[in-house]
């Protein structure tokens, strides 16, 4: 039986191992949208992979369709993804989604292609003022309970369960990476809201898959705004 902690004083060091977590107080939420049928994107595939091993970076990479036409399916695209980009777009006042783009806690967008710009946009978004939740998640079996405590300047916020896998490895045979090998890093294979926060305490459970190396638990203003608290565990 599994069973997972995660503490708000805890502070992670370096990729999550298991039974280990990130801290909401700490946590800053990377979010790489890419595709396996996009040439530009294997530079910040790699950007996401080197921040998966970063203490309190709590690294996602989420996988859209809309390229699937060009040559290759990438096994690991969903029509969820791609609608999380949309909402991204609307709170941010884009035009249009792109890939590969990076947000970083909700709050900002880059290609995230560059070591730099990406440390610098983190390092931005850690100095921001927001209210910081202490969210704190168990898992026990196939059953994940999440805590959010009360909070005086609480708002309307949506709470996000994402359930990734540590690593794929994927040799692409077409499209515009076809010859390459290509490794992902924290792949995103499900992902659903499992309840909201309105600034009183809530506890939440939701259903695990079995089959899953992690999960991380986002909360967020509105529906996909800047994020006020999030935690990661290690399912295995």
């Amino acid at each position: 039986m599994r069973l997972l902690l995660a503490l708000a004083v805890m502070a992670a060091s370096g990729p999550i191992p298991a039974g280990a977590a990130i801290a909401a107080e700490t946590a800053t939420v990377v979010e790489l949208f890419t595709s396996q049928g996009c040439s530009s994107c294997p530079p910040a595939d790699a950007e996401l992979r080197r921040l998966s091993k970063e203490p309190n970076i709590i690294a996602l990479s989420l996988h859209v369709n809309y390229w699937d036409y060009i040559g290759w399916k990438d096994p690991f695209a969903s029509a969820e993804t791609t609608e999380r980009q949309h909402h991204y777009a609307d709170t941010l006042h884009q035009r249009y989604v792109y890939t590969p783009e990076m947000v970083v806690d909700g709050f900002t967008d880059l290609t995230g292609t560059d070591g730099g710009s990406v440390d610098s946009a983190i390092s931005g978004a850690r100095k921001r003022d927001r209210l910081r939740l202490p969210v704190t998640a168990k898992a026990d079996g196939s059953k994940l309970t999440v805590s959010i405590p009360a909070a005086p300047e609480g708002r309307k916020a949506t709470v996000w369960l994402f359930q990734f896998d540590r690593e794929h490895v994927t040799a692409v045979m077409r499209g515009e990476n076809s010859g390459k090998s290509l490794t992902n890093a924290n792949v995103v294979r499900s992902l659903k809201r499992i309840g909201e926060w309105n600034g009183q305490a809530v506890e939440l459970t939701a259903d695990l898959s079995d089959d899953r190396d992690g999960c991380a638990i986002i909360v967020q203003s509105g529906e996909a705004g800047p994020v006020l608290g999030a935690t990661a565990i290690s399912l295995r």
